[in-house]
């Protein structure tokens, strides 16, 4: 059963050659507050994170992976399995589509549920959840119609521009 392909997209490991795009996506102010980022990304630190990327998620505690194009193999965003827990059977996931020309094509609702059969399926875990500004309406959407559900609000919990905002917590459990 192959659980990282689509019809449209599939989801694969860092390359070498994904260095300038994942430079571009690290050093874009605008998703920072969603990547807790603080300060821009070095080529070299990132050439690195490519570099030691082989890791398996039990040793790393994380992974992710490129969100690709199967005509072209182009990469258009990122999804990443973060906190992985196995003693608890849990792991967090967040996703980005970087380049704008390619959100609203379903390719993050296919990423997500890729993503999900890929954690029960390979990983043997109980739950993913995600953590959202209630502001971010498009993630909630998205993370709704992957059948996660809001199952708690962390009040003032991430901190921008403008103040505090309240972050929610949304959950897929395996039942």
């Amino acid at each position: 059963m192959l659980t990282l392909k689509g019809t449209q997209i599939h989801l694969r490991a860092l390359e070498p050659e994904d260095l300038d795009f994942l430079y571009q996506l690290e050093n874009t102010e605008l998703f920072w507050e969603v990547s807790n980022t603080t300060s821009p990304y070095s080529k070299f630190i990132l050439r690195n994170y490519i570099e030691n990327s082989h890791k398996d998620i039990f040793e790393s505690k994380q992974l992710r992976l490129i969100i690709a194009t199967n005509k072209k193999n182009q990469p258009i965003g990122c999804i990443d399995l973060f906190d992985f827990e196995p003693k608890h059977k849990r792991v967090g996931v967040g996703i980005i589509i970087s380049k704008l020309d390619e959100r609203n094509k379903g390719y993050a609702l296919t990423a997500i549920q890729m993503i999900v059969k890929y954690a029960f399926t390979h990983l043997n875990l109980h739950q993913l959840y995600a953590n959202i500004t209630e502001d971010n309406s498009a993630s909630i959407k998205l993370f709704e119609n992957s059948k996660f559900k809001l199952t708690g609000i962390k009040k003032d919990w991430i901190y921008s521009n403008n103040g505090f905002k309240n972050e929610s917590i949304y959950q897929l459990i395996n039942e």
